[in-house]
């Protein structure tokens, strides 16, 4: 059965359902549709901190649902500079829109062009078939 699950096209989509927005230099990320479905109901959420850097597959947080605890690991390497710590108070975002109020954080990347290496929208669909 495929998946119904919203890809975004412009986005770049890690194998771990990441995905990541390029804003000048910088990537915000979050966690698909996908992830916030199979997850279901969301109810705490841990954030990474401001100026922490991270490398490209490290944990970087932590989403709880009632169903589990899922990882949630940089798309790309570099250095936190904003989280969206409206998600502490208001979990319900990830679920309800996980590509725009409910992203998780922006990274200043160390390598921009590394970006490039993830999944584009198509490829993602692909993997989720």
């Amino acid at each position: 059965m495929a998946d119904k699950s919203v890809v975004k096209d412009g986005l770049r989509y890690t194998s771990d359902h990441e995905w990541v927005r390029i804003e000048n230099g910088n990537a915000r990320m979050g966690i698909t549709d996908h992830a916030q479905a199979e997850l279901t109901e969301i109810v705490f959420i841990e954030l990474p901190k401001v100026g922490k850097k991270y490398k490209r597959g490290d944990v970087i947080g932590q989403v709880e649902s009632v169903k589990t605890v899922a990882s949630v690991y940089a798309p790309v390497g570099g250095e936190i500079v904003e989280v969206n710590s409206a998600l502490e108070d208001q979990t319900q975002l990830i679920n309800g829109s996980p590509y725009d109020d409910g992203w998780f954080a922006v990274i200043k990347m160390d390598d921009p062009a590394r970006a490039n290496e993830l999944m584009d929208a198509a490829a993602y669909r692909k993997m989720l078939e």
